[in-house]
């Protein structure tokens, strides 16, 4: 859509997921958007290039279920918006299984073609250390966790508030011809089928007892990243916890965590391993996969040997290795309002990880909702943000603090100091009975029950955001009723 003349441009600062998804919706809405990247000019310690919407952990939005996994059905009300980062992801998907993963090299170019494209996107290349300039009127801050430290100290300094943070680990990437699949083979638990009907998306690596034993051993006892004085209390993100930590928490922690051996039998032995390493492509051409919840904070050259002792890695050739960065998040209930304005310099909105959401499609989220905010306050139109019962409504009440309307103001003010970032989950969407019988009349068992009520509540969300888009929004197609993702 082209610009309304005369509409002073909105600044986006950030073209990572949430920054870019916040500028494609500023455009598509007709204001002309600016959009600033400091990269490749200056870089993260987890961004290895300049292009937009870098993935620089895994390259998986996770389940695209709508109907029975909740950011499944966070993708479907996004796609229902029209958000380019899962126009991107569907175009550039990879084999996974019941999740959506994308290669993510041509993910991030067709994001970056699109919004150079755009005739109202205008790229400044560069850091804005500091707060924005006073004449930028609104703006959108969407530098995500990886915030540029001149930034993230004139944000605190203008909040008023302690830093808050905690670590995020990145999972190695191995190269698929060094992969020995004599020993290894491929196989999607349970066989289950992904959007292209690929039932072996996932490399399999098994282990016997004394391998496994030995493995969860060799990882407590590796050489780690050392962490700076500053960052001792900085705590994990439990959805991203390094694998050593896991493995530290009980013997069996990773045989019922990212290497249980469910649903998979060996085609070498016909048997059942006791535990099993998976990996995931993550490329188009399936010349690269990654190892599916290694994220860990081992030195290298000890990720190199601990992973080659997994069966089918000893020859393994990596990529990348694995790494450890510190994320900032603000504290968003005592800070943004529910359209993501600072409450103390309403001029400047948040977007992404920063405010305290945790995963890409999250994150996206957002941005998705503070270009949508700022664009209709730019054009003199009121939004209210999307109703709780839905995927994205959630998100902003669990980030603005609306889930604390029922409480008093001590215990309010006692869970935003607690406020933790968060994936998206149907615990933060208001709660509905669990049918007792199916449609034929027979009596559900609980997890029948517990299956049809996120069905319910998906298609309550699917419907609820129609009434707020003033159009109805159909449930996607039956490709897209998938398995729950294996990880």
């Amino acid at each position: 859509m082209r610009n309304v003349p005369d509409i002073s441009p909105i600044h986006v600062i950030g073209a990572g997921l949430a920054g870019s998804e916040a500028a494609w919706q500023i455009a598509e809405a007709g204001v002309p958007v600016v959009l600033h990247e400091m990269r490749p000019h200056r870089m993260t310690p987890a961004h290895q290039g300049g292009g937009f919407a870098e993935l620089v952990c895994s390259n998986s939005f996770r389940s695209d279920d709508w109907a029975y996994n909740a950011v499944g059905l966070l993708h479907a009300e996004m796609r229902a918006c029209g958000s380019l980062i899962m126009a991107a992801a569907d175009a550039n998907q990879v084999p996974a299984g019941g999740a959506l993963a994308v290669d993510r090299e041509a993910f991030s170019a067709a994001v970056t073609a699109r919004l150079h494209a755009h005739p109202n996107v205008t790229v400044e290349p560069g850091e804005i250390a500091g707060l924005p300039p006073a004449e930028w009127d609104m703006v959108v801050i969407a530098t995500g966790p990886l915030t540029s430290e001149a930034l993230s100290r004139a944000i605190l300094e203008r909040t008023g508030e302690g830093a808050l943070a905690f670590f995020d680990a990145i999972a190695p990437i191995v190269h698929a011809d060094s992969i020995d699949m004599g020993v290894a083979w491929r196989q999607s638990r349970y066989d289950k089928e992904g959007p292209s009907g690929d039932k072996a998306a996932y490399i399999n690596c098994p282990m016997d007892k004394a391998q496994y034993d030995a493995f969860v051993r060799a990882l407590i006892d590796g050489p780690k990243a050392e962490f700076k004085a500053w960052e001792t209390d900085t705590p994990y993100f439990e959805g991203c916890l390094p694998i050593e930590v896991m493995a530290e928490r009980g013997a069996e922690t990773l045989r019922f965590g990212p290497m249980k051996p469910v649903g998979l039998t060996n085609p070498h032995t016909g048997e059942k391993a006791y535990a099993v390493a998976q990996l995931r492509q993550d490329n188009a051409l399936g010349t690269l996969f990654n190892m599916v919840g290694f994220q860990t904070k081992l030195k290298h050259a000890a990720q190199t040997e601990v992973f080659r002792a997994i069966p089918g890695l000893a020859q393994a050739r990596f990529a990348r290795l694995g790494g450890l960065h510190r994320n900032t998040f603000l504290n968003s209930p005592r800070l943004l309002e529910p359209d993501l304005r600072l409450k103390v310099e309403p001029r400047l909105r948040f977007a992404g990880q920063i405010t305290g959401v945790e995963g890409y499609v999250e994150s996206a989220a957002m941005g998705l909702m503070a270009g949508r905010f700022a664009a209709a306050e730019r054009l003199g139109r009121a939004v209210a943000p999307p109703p709780p019962q839905t995927a994205l409504g959630a998100l902003i009440a669990h980030v603005t603090g609306g889930h604390l309307e029922d409480v008093g103001a001590e215990d309010g003010a006692a869970k935003a100091r607690s406020f933790q970032p968060m994936n998206i989950n149907y615990g933060l969407l208001p709660p509905i009975d669990a049918p007792k019988r199916s449609a034929d009349g027979k009596r559900l068992q609980p997890a029948e029950r517990g299956r049809a009520k996120k069905r319910l509540m998906s298609e309550r969300a699917l419907a609820a955001l129609g009434d707020w888009l003033g159009r109805p929004v159909a449930a996607p197609e039956p490709s897209r009723v998938l398995a729950t993702v294996e990880d």
